[in-house]
């Protein structure tokens, strides 16, 4: 049969999304390079004047703007990056709340504008991030306090997520009236290598009423709706889809996520993520072995493969073009397949 003409990046990411027919899989990495890598390759020839986009059209990859819109602001404590104690009482937290959360815009309206071009123009990808209701207060208050506190300050916790679910209602409104991104994450993190860190109760009492405010404004803009857990996300799955989520990133595979196994069990999920980025230095044909694990769901549909977290920096730049050769191979190759299958 002919092949499907040559599509835009959105416009491939939404047929993948709608489980439809495309000329080539999506090819991202949907996690920036970390620093140690880009420092490595750089060594190794790649140039250095290259930022987040202009890497992706080196690479030859579909190109994405990503907006993580946080709170807190200005003059609010800067916790470490998982999470320190911020705060552990609801005074603490009612001391913090006006510059957690300043009056005026949410966002840069004119970074969004420039986008927004971009999307019309070129076809590239928009994707916005907003914290999530177990992100936000784990990151204020440290991991334990903020497990305990599911038990022992149940007010404080309902309180930070509804105005956490304000805050988020507030981003949509500003970003929607300006350009419709073609998906979105909440930042969660919520679950290990074991499973979650919550039981499904605390997920339903903390969590479910909050994305409950916030996801249905988002699907009224037409916005594709998906959580950004690390860790072993199965148990948690059909939780999300209960919340209306639509998917899932990053399916790490050291945490023992199995996508054939995910996909029997959430047939209409969404999933970007998959490939063990540990194999990533192990040579063509252990990749090769990787891409036909992930395939027979991918080519199914709703799979966006992508490295399941950024490519460690034990990757060569040699071993990445390699990667990136075979990438485009197999993102080939699930297109021909998909069209075969809906032909």
């Amino acid at each position: 049969m002919a092949g499907k003409q040559s599509m835009t990046s959105r416009e491939r990411l939404h047929a993948v999304f709608n489980f439809q027919s495309v000329d080539r899989l999506p090819i991202l990495e949907w996690a920036s390079w970390w620093d140690l890598t880009l420092t490595r390759w750089q060594k190794e020839g790649l140039p250095t004047h290259l930022n987040g986009q202009e890497l992706q059209r080196y690479f030859g990859q579909d190109v994405h703007y990503q907006d993580w819109v946080r709170p807190r602001r200005d003059l609010c404590p800067a916790p470490s990056y998982h999470g320190a104690p911020v705060l552990q009482t609801a005074d603490d937290y009612e001391a913090l709340r006006l510059i957690i959360y300043p009056a005026g815009p949410t966002i840069d309206a004119d970074k969004w504008r420039n986008w927004a071009r971009r999307q019309r123009e070129n076809g590239d990808i928009l994707w916005l991030t907003l914290e999530g209701f177990f992100w936000f207060p784990r990151l204020l208050m440290g991991i334990q306090n903020h497990l305990y506190a599911f038990y022992d300050e149940p007010e404080l916790m309902h309180r930070m997520n509804a105005d956490l679910a304000a805050f988020n209602l507030r981003v949509v409104d500003e970003v929607c009236a300006i350009c419709k991104p073609d998906f979105m994450t909440f930042a969660e993190d919520l679950s290990y290598n074991n499973g979650p860190m919550l039981s499904e109760e605390h997920f339903d009492e903390f969590l479910l009423p909050y994305y409950q405010q916030v996801v249905p404004r988002l699907k009224e803009n037409g916005v594709r709706v998906i959580v950004d857990s690390d860790g072993e996300v199965s148990q948690a799955a059909p939780w999300f889809e209960r919340a209306g989520i639509e998917g899932i990133l990053p399916l790490e595979r050291q945490a023992g996520v199995d996508l054939g196994k995910l996909r029997a069990a959430n047939p209409r999920q969404i999933y970007i993520g998959g490939f063990d980025k540990m194999i990533m230095n192990h040579g063509e044909a252990a990749l090769r072995a990787e891409f036909e694990r992930l395939l027979p769901v991918a080519r199914a549909g709703g799979v966006v493969i992508s490295v399941d977290h950024q490519t460690p920096p034990c990757v060569s730049l040699e071993d990445y073009r390699l990667f990136m050769r075979l990438f485009k191979e197999y993102a080939e190759k699930a297109g021909r397949m998909s069209q075969a299958r809906l032909t």
